[in-house]
């Protein structure tokens, strides 16, 4: 991990775009290359991300991702921001299109997507991966056809493959954000919940 100095950081982001902001200040910058920076902040003096910081956190996800053929982000830089508790990754975006942005332009989901879907969430749990925070805007459409996952911080990996109740749950947060973003009503959340736990 490469510390910056202040002045190495603004430096860095001098010619970037702020394409995301919360009340800190920018949190995602964007390059004329088309590369991103993604900022996180530690939010507790005393938590995990003091140990492993959520820079690496998501730095290591996306490594293993792509051992296990879900498409997603490439990292390509970490750094330690002068900011007490602060770190950065740099990537390489996914191409492609999130479901959030299909789902509005097409005012809903057709057969074939939400098979799709379900067949993606059935891969994820097969591999036993558990994406908590795994909503519309982070799963993405690729060019070539295939979803992936991007903002992959909150993701979680076990050796076997999830139990009947730990996929109803990752289903149950995909709804509260669905209920969140009032998009339950014209989403067919039941037929998606029959497909992916379907023995």
């Amino acid at each position: 991990m490469q510390s910056l100095s202040h002045t190495d950081f603004e430096q860095l982001v001098a010619n970037a775009q702020s394409v995301e902001e919360d009340s800190y200040g920018p949190k995602v910058y964007l390059f004329d290359n088309g590369d991103y920076l993604k900022l996180f902040r530690r939010k507790r003096l005393l938590s995990s991300a003091l140990l492993t910081p959520y820079s690496v956190r998501f730095w290591r996800n996306a490594e293993q991702l792509k051992r296990l053929d879900i498409p997603t982000i490439t990292p390509l830089q970490l750094f330690r921001l002068p900011n007490a508790g602060w770190t950065a990754v740099r990537y390489r975006a996914l191409a492609g299109t999130t479901l959030k942005s299909v789902y509005a332009q097409e005012q809903g989901m057709d057969s074939a997507l939400l098979e799709q879907l379900a067949g993606f969430f059935r891969n994820l749990h097969r591999k036993g991966i558990y994406f908590r925070s795994m909503h519309l805007g982070n799963i993405v459409l690729t060019p070539s056809g295939t979803l992936g996952l991007i903002d992959i911080a909150d993701l979680a990996f076990q050796s076997r493959a999830l139990s009947h109740n730990k996929a109803s749950r990752n289903l149950a947060h995909f709804e509260r954000y669905l209920k969140h973003n009032g998009l339950i009503t014209g989403f067919p959340f039941d037929a998606l919940c029959e497909k992916v736990l379907a023995p």
